[in-house]
């Protein structure tokens, strides 16, 4: 029995955490500065910004967390770099969740 026990516990502790799903509510509450560019529905007004309507919130996660961290380049990254700098991991996970949702 305490070596099933142990067999569980080392199972569970190798087991990585899994990222706990964001607030779609709080998202939506959160994403006002994003419509600007991309959109109150998620859908971008400006054919050369992205769509995030719809778009893996994995994918979504990452990218903030990448722009805020400086970490991504291109033609608009010094735009999003300065609107992911004051984002907490809560708030981006929140974004993520509400635009993967539409």
């Amino acid at each position: 029995m305490k070596l099933s026990n142990l067999l569980i516990a080392a199972a569970i502790a190798a087991t990585p955490m899994l990222a706990q799903a964001g607030d779609a509510a709080a998202g939506k509450a959160k994403s006002v500065t994003c419509t600007a560019c991309h959109g109150a529905n998620g859908k971008a007004a400006i054919p050369t910004y992205p769509n995030l309507a719809g778009q893996n919130a994995a994918y979504l996660e990452m990218a903030l967390k990448d722009y805020r961290a400086g970490k991504r380049n291109g033609a608009q990254s010094a735009i999003m770099t300065g609107m992911a700098k004051p984002l907490s991991d809560a708030d981006i996970a929140n974004l993520a969740a509400y635009y993967s949702s539409l």
